[in-house]
């Protein structure tokens, strides 16, 4: 059996603009490191196997404040979108909806979908049976729970549990309503 738990990165200056990051490298704001420090207690009676995180600093720096040091992977990284980094969520109206319908999705000179997955499915691969706390992105996190038939927006230190060779959700643990804001 393997057990995914999932933990979206803590609150950006650019999640609170509104702004799509990808794999922008953008830290952690004070909230973000709030929101991560206030994980910590709830997180910190569970074991884990393993701790992953995505190699980008907001990650990194999550995982280290709820819970301990990761070992950091290009494969939990955030969806690379291109051209469209930097751009607001909320003037692109075209953007949101291809990320919506998802399995079409193709940022230009950024990821397919299809190239998520395939990322997804080479981290999945080399993991052992067990529990695993990952800490990484929305999209990530919203490509790992379309497999097992879920469908809901992560907010900043949301926590999602999968039992993974089931295909199943087990939780989510979701703080905010809105994770673009």
């Amino acid at each position: 059996m393997i057990e995914l738990w999932l933990v979206r990165h803590g609150e950006t200056d650019w999640n609170r603009a509104g702004r799509m990051q990808g794999w922008s490298d953008v830290p952690l704001n004070g909230a973000g490191r709030e929101q991560a420090k206030a994980l910590a207690g709830w997180l910190g009676t569970q074991v884990f196997d393993s701790v992953y995180s995505s190699d980008l600093s907001r990650a990194v720096e999550t995982a280290r404040l709820a819970y301990a040091e990761p070992q950091q992977t290009l494969h939990l990284r955030e969806v690379h979108f291109g051209e469209w980094e930097g751009e607001s969520w909320h003037l692109r109206e075209d953007i949101r909806s291809a990320l919506v319908q998802f399995d079409g999705f193709a940022a230009p000179g950024g990821e397919t979908a299809q190239q998520i997955r395939e990322r997804l499915e080479r981290f999945l691969a080399q993991l052992s049976p067990g529990r695993h706390l990952c800490f990484s992105h929305g999209g990530v996190i919203r490509a790992l729970l379309r497999q097992v038939g879920a469908e809901q927006p992560i907010s900043n230190c949301s926590v999602v549990a999968l039992e993974w060779t089931k295909r199943q959700l087990l939780f989510i643990r979701n703080l905010e309503a809105d994770p673009y804001e």
